[in-house]
């Protein structure tokens, strides 16, 4: 099954805690904390493997988490980084922010690797926090949070060349003819359903990647029919080649044809609808009436484009056209598609987000949350008087106790502080 888009939660793994910890060798009876640093926790990468063609494996498995880091133990032992979890992608793979939309990583190279969701640092341990007047710290520093976001992921195709137009014009034909790709192919509307790729090679030592993608009609803009199935996968093209049927056998009108196929390629993209084309006029075969093939040539000469009489099923007129799009694809800088935030800092907790206090009244009792203080009460031991008033210290600098007595705190009542409960007094 062809699948071009998944969403999935990726989640970088928890940085190790510091360790609490004091030298106890034989003849070093009083000695100095040796408690060593946690390890970093996981990140979560992805990478580009050249064997994939679609985003299969995301559409039933939906959350990732990376490993923690350990913890640091004594004689300052460091814990073990997390290994970072790798998730494979097929090239043309591009990563967006649920929410923001801003696009973290464009992945078209094999073995293209970027970090989605960056692992928590490890915490110090407390041989960091000893001091002049404080030689035995009994304390050390929890390990951050890993990032975390939903992700959009969407497979564009890495093609030179897309075929464009409506569909049972002979696109699937074309392809299968000018390459080894073997698309499906019957005289009814929408026999593609997936886009094909395949390599046209007629000049030595080149060649260029083409796509079959599922035929465009009126409204897809809008997502009608296969709509933005179908537009999704032309966006990295260099070059479309629009195939019209000139043979009208259908009751088609080929110009109007045309004027429809690119009025929805402007809508969805007017960026896309200015890339270069050139005109097939396919199943010339079937043409009943020469004049019908110039007055459309003379129509489409006007305005600007080159027209290639073909016949797919007969292979006529298919060399002069792919040797034309091989020598004008030299000419076509290569499409960039998206802007990387290269920081991709959107994964990042935003710095209010990490500062900000919440301090609020329920009931009887006052409430202090924020992620520096759920960081905090982990990095605290409540059985020891210095570390006690490191967090009360902490506490009164980030301005806690200014707002608890603006909300009307007096002496006895009691403050939490996620599983900690104290009684305030100032």
């Amino acid at each position: 099954m062809f699948v071009d888009k998944a969403r999935i939660f990726a989640k970088g793994g928890k940085g190790g805690n510091g360790a609490v910890s004091f030298r106890r060798e034989k003849y070093v009876p009083t000695g100095g904390p040796d408690g060593g640093d946690g390890g970093r926790g996981a990140n979560i990468i992805f990478e580009v493997d050249e064997g994939l063609r679609t985003l299969m494996d995301f559409r039933y498995k939906k959350k990732y988490e990376a490993m923690s880091g350990e913890n640091g133990s004594r004689k300052n032992r460091f814990g073990k980084d997390g290994e970072d979890l790798i998730l494979k992608v097929p090239p043309g793979t591009i990563v967006k922010d649920e929410e923001t939309g801003i696009v973290l990583a464009d992945l078209t190279e094999n073995g293209q690797r970027a970090i989605i969701a960056k692992g928590g640092k490890g915490g110090k341990g407390n041989v960091h926090y000893k001091t002049s007047t404080r030689q035995a710290p009994n304390f050390a520093e929890a390990g951050d949070y890993g990032e975390e976001r939903w992700i959009i992921l969407e497979l564009k195709l890495l093609a030179d060349v897309g075929l464009v137009g409506f569909p049972n014009v002979g696109k699937s034909t074309l392809l299968s003819v000018v390459t080894k790709a073997n698309p499906k192919i019957a005289n009814y509307h929408f026999t593609t359903i997936t886009p094909n790729l395949g390599v046209v090679n007629v000049i030595e030592e080149k060649s260029f990647v083409l796509a079959d993608i599922p035929g465009l009609i009126e409204g897809a803009h809008q997502g009608v029919g296969l709509g933005h199935e179908f537009l999704r996968h032309v966006e990295r093209t260099k070059l479309l080649i629009h195939v019209i049927d000139i043979s009208g056998i259908e009751g088609r009108d080929p110009i109007e044809d045309f004027e429809k196929i690119n009025s929805e390629l402007k809508r969805f993209n007017p960026v896309l609808a200015s890339r270069k084309q050139v005109i097939a006029a396919n199943k010339v075969d079937l043409l009943e009436d020469e004049e019908k093939l110039k007055e459309f040539e003379k129509a489409m000469n006007a305005k600007g484009y080159k027209v290639f009489p073909i016949s797919a099923a007969i292979k006529r007129g298919l060399k002069e056209l792919m040797l034309y799009v091989t020598e004008l694809l030299d000419k076509i800088e290569d499409v960039e598609i998206e802007n990387v935030d290269p920081n991709h800092k959107i994964f990042k907790l935003e710095k209010k987000d990490k500062d900000e206090l919440i301090i609020k009244k329920e009931g009887h009792d006052y409430i202090i949350k924020g992620k520096a203080i759920e960081k905090l009460v982990y990095s605290t031991d409540f059985t020891d008087i210095d570390s006690i008033r490191r967090f009360q210290s902490i506490l009164k600098k980030r301005g806690a106790f200014e707002e608890l007595k603006k909300l009307g705190i007096e002496d006895g009542d009691t403050v939490k502080v996620y599983d900690i409960e104290f009684e305030f007094y100032d």
